[in-house]
């Protein structure tokens, strides 16, 4: 029986520099979409999923994503006070979780962020995060990942299609359909050109790896750039062991991007009860001026 998902993984300690200048002192990872940071959307999968501890690998200028996770006191009683209920719930959810913070030092790569968090994950399998890729809080990318890990006890990489033109921005794999949209994975490319991709389906920021990807990680040579590579580690992986990939049909915006990120402010926005019917009225009246202004 496969043991069970406990534990995820989310690697912080990029330096954001495609947002910047908003970046340069505060994370990308807390750059509030509608009213919540990035970040949190990626907590909130991970807890959805019963799982119970959080190790983040930080960098410098990370210090908010441990303070908006911290226990507020002055911030609690004031809403206590005020009779605010409802957003201080909220608020005591955020302390209530298991964090773990880890320094990465020097942003090495991916590879080398997963390698950091080795000491508090050990010897169990966990799930790892990239919070900017935002998944619709109404879809279970992560539940069905967890689900399909449990059926074959094996690494489990999230995938989706990508038009051609962006192919160049993935790593990509290769692999032969066992089931449902699941994927028997026989081999993966980081960033190929579109004329020689194996395939249109790209690795997106969801993992279900197993603990044996460390002792990969640990004798994996840099790459380029002197970064340890996730991919060159699951290449290797590949050669012992079986690994799948799951084909996301959901709705995934690219946060580290800045128009993936304002699609997903807009979205997450008409979800929003106490926003959407106003936002709803605001984009249909924008919307239309701009077609009045263009004819």
């Amino acid at each position: 029986m496969a043991k069970k998902v406990s534990k995820a993984v989310f690697p912080a300690a990029g330096l954001g520099t495609r947002f910047l200048p908003a970046t340069k002192a505060s994370p990308k990872e807390m750059l509030p979409i509608v009213d919540k940071p990035m970040f949190q959307y990626a907590v909130e999968e991970a807890a959805a999923c019963n799982i119970k501890e959080f190790i983040v690998i930080t960098g410098k200028s990370k210090r908010a994503i441990e303070d908006h996770f911290d226990y507020a006191w002055e911030l609690e009683e004031n809403l206590k006070s005020t009779g605010k209920n409802k957003i201080l719930d909220e608020i005591r959810e955020l302390s209530q979780h298991q964090f773990a913070y880890i320094r990465q030092g020097a942003p090495l790569g991916l590879g080398h962020a997963i390698l950091c968090s080795k000491p508090f994950v050990k010897d169990e399998p966990f799930a790892v995060l990239l919070s900017d890729d935002i998944i619709d809080p109404d879809d279970r990318l992560l539940k069905d990942m967890i689900r399909i890990y449990n059926k074959y006890n094996a690494t489990v990489l999230a995938l989706q299609q990508v038009p051609k033109d962006e192919i160049h921005r993935y790593g990509v794999i290769a692999g032969k359909e066992v089931g449902k949209n699941i994927f028997k994975i026989s081999d993966m490319i980081e960033k190929p050109k579109a004329s020689s991709a194996p395939s249109d389906m790209a690795i997106i920021g969801r993992y279900i790896l197993t603990p044996d990807i460390y002792n990969i990680l640990e004798k994996t040579r840099p790459g380029k750039g002197g970064e340890i590579q996730l991919t060159d580690a699951m290449k290797t992986l590949l050669k012992r062991k079986p690994v799948y990939g799951y084909l996301f049909k959901g709705r995934r915006y690219d946060g580290g991007d800045k128009v993936g990120y304002l699609k997903a402010t807009v979205e997450l926005a008409l979800k929003n009860p106490s926003l959407k019917a106003e936002f709803k009225d605001y984009l249909y009246s924008r919307v239309a001026s701009i077609k009045e202004k263009e004819n």
